[in-house]
C-alpha cells in the first residue's frame, strides 16, 4: 500500500498521508518518491487548481523514517548531500508551485493542512507550502526537535523557519527543539492559522480558493526582500549572532556539532541567495550526520530506545496484559506521581494510604498539579477532569480487587515494604504485585508476597510525570506474566522500560551513586565545588554531582551510605564521602528541602550560589579541572561495564539508554558503552589503569573491559559501533 493518495474535489488535488501499518506517519524513501510523482502530476494536470496536502492520521507527521538517515550515512558525505539535494528539489518545486519564475505567476496554492502534531520532515515540508493550517488539537505540537538528538533540520527547516522568523524569534524552535501548542507555534509565526478540527479541510480548500498569485510567493522569493531581525553584518543582526554565538556555547559546551552547524547554516545563508542558502544548510546537515556523535546519539536515543519501547527485553510467548485497573499503595510523592500518569493513561487507579486523609492529601496535591497544567494552557480542562475522574483514593485495601497490577510506593524501609507488600498480595490475589523500591533487592522482597513469580520491580524516577525511563526489575523467582505486564502497564504510560535483573542499586542508581560520591570525593580533596560543578557539566551532565545530592537530599545520601555500609562491612569503600555528608547534616544542611545544602537557597527554593562554608571546610588546591573530568567520567563508565559483567545488564542497547534517560549521562557520547567503542576498550583500559594507580581501587578496570581491549573488540557490532 502507498503512503501517500490523492483525490480530487472541484479541481482540487487532496494529498493524504497515511504510512500504512504505523500510528504516526513518517517519511521514507518510498514516500519520497510517492510524494514527488503526486505533486509534479497535480503541478501539470490543467484540471487542478490547488492542493492541499493532509493526514488521514490524528497528526500529521513525527519526522523522517530513521532507515532514510541510516541509508544515506552508508553512502557517505556524498550520498549524504546528494539525497538532502533530492529533497530540497522536491520542497522546492512545492513552494514554486509550477509559476514563472521570472513574473512569479501562475502557480498553483499549496496548502499545508495538519491535524495534530507536525514534527521534524512534517513541519519542514509543511513550510514549503504556502499556508499552514492547523487543528486546535489538545494533545498537538509543533516543532523540529532534531537538535535533541544530535542533528538540525537539514530538509530545508533550518533555512526557511530562520528567513521566515529572523534568527532570533526562530532560536527556541531551532536551537532547542521546542515543541509548540498549535495557538503558540501560529503567535510566533511558525503557521499561519489555527481553527477547529472539525473546520480544517474546509478552510484548507477556502483559502486555495481565494488564493491570489501573491499569496504563492515566499518572502524570500520576493524582491528587495530582507532577513528580519537583521542580516549579520547589520547593527541588529550583529548583536544577535554574537549572542546566540554565545548561548551556543555556553549550553553545549561543544560537544554538539548539530548546534554549531545549525547556527552556522543560518548565518552563512543569511548571506546568500535562497537556493544557495539551502545548499550550505546540507553541507553542514552532512558534516554533522557524517559526525560519529550524530551517530552515537541517533542509535541511542532512536533506534535503541524504540526497541526498548516496542518490547525488545518482553517475554515472547506471553499475551497481550494491558492494565486496566491499577493498585497504588502509597500516596507520597512517588505513589501520588504513578497513580497520574496511569489516570492520565486511562487507567483506573485505587490509591491507597494508611488513611483516608493521607490518601486524599495524594489525591488533592495531583489535583493542584493538574490545575497548574490548566492555568499555564498546557492541559485542557476535560483532560483535568477525567484523569481525576480516575483515581479513586482511600485505605481500604478491598478496592485492590479486580486490580491488574497493585505497585508498592512507601517508604524504604524493608519491615515495612514487607508488610505493605504481604497485604497487597492477599487483597489482590490475582494481580501481579510490584515494588517501586529504588536501592532495596527485589528478590528479597518478593518472599512477603508468597508468590515471587508474580513479583516485579517497577523502578520509576522523580518526578514520575517528567522521566521517561522505567526499569523493570527482574527477580530471582519474577515469571513471565509478571514481566510483561510491567512492560506493557510501561507502554501504556508512553515511557521507556528497560529490563534488569536483581542487585542492589539495579542499573541506573548503581551507576549514578559513584558519579556522586567521586564529585565528593573532589570536593574533599580540596578540587573547589564550582570547578566540581562545572566539570560535571563540561561533560554534558545535566547536573553537578553536588546539586544533584542537594536535590535528592543530604539525608537520603546518608541513608544509602548507612546501608551500603551495613551490607558491604569492611569492604565499605566511601567513608570520605560519608564523612562530608555526616558534617554537612551536623551544620543542619540537608539540601534543597532545607533550604540549605552545597548551594544556598532563597526562601522559594532557588539556589543563589554554592555555599562559603565549603571553600573554608576544604581548602585547595586540588585535582584540576581535566582530572575532574576524567574522574566523573570513568567512575560512571566503569560502572556500568561492572554491571554488565555481573549480569544485572543483559544488553548495552538498554544500558546505553536508561544511562541517557536515567541520569543524564553525557548524551552527546550516546551512553557509557557507545563511548568505550567511540574511544576504543585498549583507551579506556588504560584510563582505568592509570587512575586506578593515582585513585584506587575503585577506578580498577573489570575483566570484562580488559578481554575486549585483548582482543580489539566492542560493545556493538563494528558496523554499528
Amino acid at each position: 500500500m502507498p503512503d501517500f493518495r490523492a483525490e480530487t474535489e472541484d479541481g482540487i488535488r487532496l494529498i493524504v498521508w497515511d504510512v500504512p501499518g504505523r500510528s504516526l506517519n513518517v517519511m521514507g524513501l518510498a514516500g519520497l518518491a510517492e510524494l514527488e510523482a503526486l505533486i509534479d502530476a497535480a503541478l501539470a494536470d490543467p484540471a487542478v487548481t490547488g492542493i492541499v496536502l493532509t493526514s488521514a492520521k490524528a497528526d500529521f507527521a513525527g519526522g523522517m523514517d530513521l532507515a532514510v538517515l541510516a541509508g544515506m550515512q552508508a553512502q557517505g558525505a556524498a550520498g549524504i548531500f546528494e539525497g538532502l539535494m533530492r529533497m530540497h528539489a522536491l520542497l522546492r518545486r512545492i513552494e514554486r508551485a509550477g509559476m514563472d519564475p521570472k513574473t512569479r505567476k501562475g502557480g498553483k496554492p499549496v496548502v499545508a493542512a495538519l491535524p495534530g502534531t507536525a514534527a521534524g520532515i512534517g513541519l519542514e515540508l509543511a513550510l514549503a507550502c504556502h499556508r499552514i493550517i492547523a487543528a486546535d488539537a489538545p494533545q498537538a505540537r509543533i516543532g523540529l526537535p532534531e537538535i535533541k538528538v544530535g542533528l538540525f533540520p537539514g530538509a530545508g527547516g533550518t533555512t526557511r523557519l530562520s528567513r521566515k522568523l529572523g534568527a532570533m524569534a526562530a532560536a527556541p524552535v531551532l536551537l532547542e527543539g521546542k515543541m509548540l501548542r498549535p495557538v503558540e507555534a501560529r503567535d510566533l509565526g511558525v503557521i499561519d492559522e489555527v481553527v477547529a478540527p472539525e473546520a480544517l479541510l474546509a478552510r484548507a480548500k477556502d483559502w486555495v480558493r481565494g488564493a491570489t498569485d501573491a499569496d504563492l510567493v515566499k518572502p524570500w522569493d520576493a524582491k528587495g526582500w530582507r532577513m528580519p531581525g537583521g542580516a549579520p553584518y547589520t547593527p541588529e543582526g550583529f548583536m544577535t549572532f554574537v549572542g546566540a554565538s554565545a548561548m551556543v556555547n555556553g549550553r553545549t559546551q561543544g560537544l554538539y556539532p548539530a548546534a554549531r552547524a545549525l547556527l552556522s547554516a543560518v548565518y552563512e545563508g543569511a548571506l546568500v541567495p535562497f537556493d544557495t542558502a539551502l545548499k550550505i544548510e546540507a553541507r553542514h546537515f552532512t558534516s554533522v550526520l557524517t559526525d560519529p556523535t550524530a551517530g552515537a546519539m541517533i542509535r541511542t536515543l532512536f533506534l535503541n530506545k524504540e526497541a526498548q519501547e516496542k518490547g525488545a527485553a518482553r517475554p515472547r510467548a506471553e499475551p497481550d496484559r494491558k492494565v486496566a485497573r491499577l493498585g497504588v499503595i502509597g500516596a507520597g510523592m512517588m505513589g501520588a506521581g504513578i497513580a497520574r500518569v496511569a489516570a492520565e493513561a486511562g487507567i483506573a487507579v485505587a490509591l491507597l494510604d494508611a488513611t483516608p486523609e493521607a490518601a486524599g492529601r495524594g489525591r488533592a496535591g495531583i489535583a493542584a498539579a493538574l490545575e497548574a497544567e490548566v492555568a499555564r494552557g498546557r492541559l485542557a480542562a476535560d483532560r483535568r477532569d477525567a484523569t481525576l475522574a480516575a483515581i479513586a483514593a482511600g485505605a481500604d485495601h478491598a478496592a485492590l480487587a479486580g486490580c491488574d497490577l497493585v505497585i508498592e510506593a512507601v517508604f524504604e524501609d524493608p519491615a515495612i515494604k514487607a508488610e505493605v507488600l504481604a497485604r497487597a498480595a492477599a487483597a489482590a490475589p490475582g494481580a501481579v504485585i510490584a515494588t517501586n523500591t529504588s536501592t532495596l533487592p527485589v528478590t528479597s522482597l518478593a518472599a512477603a508476597t508468597g508468590r515471587p513469580g508474580d513479583f516485579v520491580g517497577i523502578h520509576f524516577f522523580s518526578p514520575v510525570d517528567r522521566m521517561a525511563l522505567v526499569e523493570v526489575i527482574r527477580g530471582q523467582g519474577t515469571g513471565d506474566r509478571a514481566v510483561a505486564t510491567a512492560l506493557d502497564f510501561v507502554r501504556q504510560l508512553r515511557k521507556t522500560p528497560v529490563v534488569v535483573n536483581d542487585a542492589r542499586f539495579f542499573y541506573a542508581n548503581r551507576c549514578i551513586i559513584p558519579y556522586v560520591n567521586e564529585g565528593i570525593r573532589l570536593l574533599a580533596e580540596g578540587a573547589g565545588a564550582a570547578l566540581v560543578e562545572n566539570a560535571a557539566k563540561a561533560l554534558g551532565m545535566p547536573l553537578g554531582p553536588l546539586q544533584l545530592t542537594d536535590e535528592t537530599s543530604i539525608d537520603l545520601g546518608l541513608k544509602i551510605a548507612t546501608a551500603t555500609r551495613a551490607a558491604l562491612g569492611d569492604a565499605y569503600p566511601d567513608q570520605a564521602v560519608e564523612a562530608v555528608l555526616v558534617w554537612l547534616a551536623e551544620q543542619g544542611r540537608l539540601g534543597r528541602k532545607a533550604g540549605a545544602g552545597f548551594y544556598d537557597y532563597d526562601a522559594r527554593g532557588r539556589r543563589t550560589g554554592l555555599w562559603p562554608g565549603l571553600a573554608a571546610r576544604f581548602p585547595g588546591p586540588g585535582p584540576g579541572v581535566a582530572a575532574a573530568k576524567e574522574r566523573l567520567l570513568l567512575i560512571q563508565v566503569l560502572e556500568a561495564i561492572r554491571a554488565r559483567e555481573a549480569g544485572v545488564l543483559t544488553d548495552p542497547a538498554a544500558g546505553d539508554v536508561a544511562a541517557i534517560l536515567g541520569w543524564g549521562f553525557a548524551p552527546w557520547s550516546g551512553g557509557p558503552f557507545s563511548w568505550v567503542d567511540r574511544v576504543g576498550a585498549a583507551a579506556a583500559l588504560d584510563r582505568a589503569r592509570r587512575l586506578e594507580a593515582a585513585c584506587g581501587p575503585r577506578f580498577a578496570p573489570p575483566a570484562l573491559l580488559a578481554g575486549m581491549a585483548a582482543r580489539g573488540a566492542t560493545f556493538y557490532p563494528p558496523a554499528a559501533a
